[in-house]
């Protein structure tokens, strides 16, 4: 075979290879109340395999969505949820370990079926890393131009209280050694530095806040929670079954939001 003929072969197995590796894994989730399938995002690979893998596991089959709120989204994942009592309450069970934040905003973006990661708080997780199995579907509700417009304002606000934990964070033994030394005035000094710091960062990174007109779009007809967008990672989204939210988000809930007739999810499969 000619270099040329070797050459050309090589490249179209490559093409092969990378066409493969492209098609984006759909897996199935059944519950009580019918089924969803979810297309996981290749742009977000550390989320899309580790759903792959415990789903491959069995992780999910038989857990709860423990926390549902109408006009806002439906929860799964605790393990602790699987057989638990009526009453208990549910929300704080993981599997070990966490996953770096892949954010790919504004390809991924929190619009109705989208599929996201849940994660503890800014405060105890300034790098917004996601819980290692739990997760959340969107139902949201649909937005106005000047609701949109508001909530653009709100993101560049919390990204700049983020960003003033993740540098807050970095001065640890700082603040602790002017704690112990009752420098309030070095406090606050160090405060209204990180506070310039943060504002800075964000006015420099202001276009990532604006939103596109296709995501625009997208809230305006189908919905979603924008004020999610950069804060939780979403690495899929329901591309049949939309409506199985909206019924699963209907059903009565108890304080502490787990719904007052259990919701299971009775397994989750990766299609083949």
């Amino acid at each position: 075979m000619s270099i040329i003929k070797k050459a050309i072969t090589i490249t179209a197995l490559l093409f092969s290879i990378m066409s493969c590796n492209s098609k984006e894994p759909i897996v199935v989730i059944e519950t009580d109340l019918g089924t969803m399938k979810v297309k996981l995002y290749n742009e977000t690979p550390k989320h899309r395999d580790n759903f792959l893998k415990l789903a491959k596991e069995g992780f999910y089959n038989d857990l709860l969505f423990h926390r549902v709120i109408k006009g806002f989204m439906i929860q799964g994942g605790d393990p602790e949820s699987k057989g638990a009592p009526a009453g208990k309450q549910l929300g704080s069970g993981e599997n070990g370990y966490r996953v770096p934040a892949e954010f790919a905003y504004p390809t991924c973006f929190h619009k109705k079926g989208a599929l996201a990661a849940a994660r503890l708080g800014d405060e105890v997780n300034p790098a917004k890393e996601s819980s290692g199995c739990q997760f959340y579907i969107v139902q949201g509700k649909t937005y106005n131009d000047s609701e949109l417009a508001q909530l653009e304002k709100s993101m560049k606000n919390q990204a700049t209280q983020s960003k003033f934990y993740e540098l807050a964070a970095q001065h640890k033994d700082e603040v602790m050694t002017l704690r112990r030394n009752r420098d309030q005035q070095g406090l606050m000094a160090l405060q209204e530095k990180i506070i310039k710091e943060a504002e800075a960062y964000v006015k420099e990174h202001e276009a990532d806040f604006k939103m596109s007109e296709n995501v625009k779009a997208a809230y305006k007809e189908v919905g979603g929670t924008p004020f999610l967008d950069g804060q939780y990672t979403v690495f899929g989204e329901v591309t049949e079954g939309l409506e199985i939210i909206d019924k699963i988000a209907a059903v009565k809930t108890l304080p502490g939001d787990r719904p007052e007739t259990d919701v299971k999810i009775i397994k989750v499969t990766v299609e083949e």
